[in-house]
């Protein structure tokens, strides 16, 4: 692969971790108090300015991923389209009862504290955090995943990422 071509898969791995989590170039540079200006990640996404190792490890860190999730992998084109998102609608969580919510409602309170993370409607989480979370409530991921669906917790796409999965 030649080197623009790395740099622009790079830039679409970068681009789908950053929709991922549901931020724009701006709300990169606001979450951060302006340590990741938009202008240099957007040109780190469109692959028009490289990045060094450790700038590409301190952005795995402030999106809370490791640093070969933004690394072009073995999949087409660099996986240009964001895997389906896992998302949490924390004001849901809040009307579903203690008694069947508690352990969800522990678990997203502890990555919002990791994160720094208080925006209070939803919290992206990752595959292992369901696989967690189906550990603690002693389900399978699948049934785990159509009973928070149910609750009104988890966004419907989350089926086709645990289905991916299997």
């Amino acid at each position: 692969m030649a080197a623009s071509e790395y740099a622009k898969a790079l830039g679409a791995r970068l681009r789908a971790i950053r929709t991922q989590q549901g931020l724009s170039l701006h709300g990169v540079e606001e979450k951060s108090n302006g340590k990741w200006k938009a202008v240099v990640v957007g040109s780190y996404e469109r692959g028009d300015r490289a990045v060094t190792v450790q700038r590409l490890a301190e952005l795995a860190d402030f999106y809370g991923v490791p640093v070969h999730e933004l690394l072009p992998g073995g999949t087409p084109n660099g996986a240009a389209e964001p895997p389906p998102r896992l998302v949490i609608n924390l004001e849901k969580l809040q009307q579903v009862p203690t008694d069947k919510a508690g352990p969800l409602l522990r678990y997203t309170q502890t990555i919002q504290s990791q994160r720094g993370d208080y925006n209070g409607k939803v919290l992206s989480i990752r595959q292992d955090d369901l696989r967690t979370l189906a550990v603690i409530y002693d389900q399978s991921p699948s049934v785990l995943t159509e009973q928070l669906i149910s609750w009104g917790v988890l966004n419907p796409e989350a089926r086709a990422a645990v289905q991916k999965q299997q």
